[in-house]
């Protein structure tokens, strides 16, 4: 059965590390208020600003990423803006038009390793104003990167600081997609900690379900001109979840004692040792991935193989023999696992 097949499919398949579930037995009878005005939400907020050195930010917690791509997006656009992204982008492919379903286009870029940069940027917003008829033409108002991005490409810190500083030229505001930020942080390529992201961002978030939470993700907002307000929005698209202290509970806990980035590691370990063998033994890797996602060119032939043993992730087809799969490691992946599937390989 599916139970015994080694699982490769996605970073998100454990339930929450063990200090979490802990915690939240702990505190389970307790009453606290809701809506995240509890103490939990309030001690992890402060915990969370100290670790993003941005003492003035405001901290919120949503429950999902996508629920938190299209209420931090309709927040920052006016009704006739769009928000730019690459066109890997989650918000362009993987979330079933919800930003769209908000009323603001999602202005794809072209993008090899779901980077976008400072100079596709320009080039778009000038290409936009220099339109005779660029009232006829949804306007830019914002731009939204992932770090890690779909591709388990991550930002050098030199990249996004020439980025933010465009953005901030332009007048758009930068907002990075956090869902994989600890294996991003860890990867072993990363020149960035949690206070770079802070620096260079106007609003990003910290993802917890794929990195060892139950569910959630917490929105920092450094740019004080999008403070205003944001919780009428997350109210009004759903996204204020009324047992708030869950969330609270799960990111006190993630930020005390450096826990999110210690078990992020292990997720980068166990992807790196996958890395190192499927070169050694001679794969084609698509894309250079420095962190926990790693994309592999297989035979089909090999690729119905392996499929009886592991679950993995179809990424897209190669050519007519080969398709692009992928392996996604997270906190949770034993290293007995990797030795089993680099053994099948």
């Amino acid at each position: 059965g599916i139970e015994e097949m080694i699982q490769f499919q996605c970073d998100y398949e454990e339930g929450a590390c063990p200090q979490i579930l802990e915690r939240l037995v702990e505190t389970n009878l307790e009453q606290t208020v809701g809506y995240s005005e509890d103490e939990y939400c309030k001690q992890a907020r402060e915990k969370i600003k100290k670790a993003c050195d941005a003492p003035e930010a405001d901290v919120h917690f949503l429950v999902g990423g996508t629920q938190t791509n299209y209420v931090v997006i309709r927040s920052i656009l006016r009704p006739y803006q769009g928000v730019i992204s690459a066109v890997t982008g989650h918000i362009n492919v993987h979330e079933t038009g919800a930003v769209e379903a908000t009323g603001h286009k999602v202005l794809a870029l072209p993008s090899k390793d779901g980077k976008i940069t400072a100079s596709q940027v320009r080039a778009y917003y000038d290409a936009h104003w220099n339109d005779a008829d660029h009232e006829h033409i949804v306007q830019p108002g914002m731009v939204y990167i992932s770090h890690p991005t779909e591709n388990g490409t991550i930002y050098s810190k030199s990249e996004l600081q020439e980025l933010y500083a465009t953005c901030k030229e332009l007048g758009l505001p930068l907002f990075m997609d956090g869902a994989r930020m600890g294996y991003g942080l860890m990867s072993e390529k990363s020149d960035m900690t949690l206070a770079d992201i802070a620096a260079n961002t106007d609003v990003f978030y910290i993802g917890g379900t794929k990195v060892g939470a139950l569910f959630g993700e917490a929105v920092v907002i450094t740019k004080s001109a999008l403070k205003k307000d944001f919780r009428y929005c997350m109210k009004q698209s759903g996204a204020m979840l009324a047992k708030g202290r869950l969330l609270g509970i799960q990111f006190d806990t993630l930020f005390t004692d450096d826990l999110y980035t210690r078990i992020s590691k292990n997720a980068i370990e166990t992807a790196m040792k996958l890395k190192r063998a499927l070169q050694e033994k001679g794969y084609q890797l698509f894309l250079d991935s420095p962190t926990n996602q790693q994309f592999v060119v297989l035979e089909n032939k090999k690729k119905e193989e392996l499929g009886k043993e592991v679950q993995f992730d179809f990424w897209e087809k190669y050519d007519e023999d080969h398709t692009v799969i992928r392996f996604a490691t997270s906190w949770g992946t034993k290293m007995e696992d990797i030795d089993a599937l680099i053994e099948l390989l």
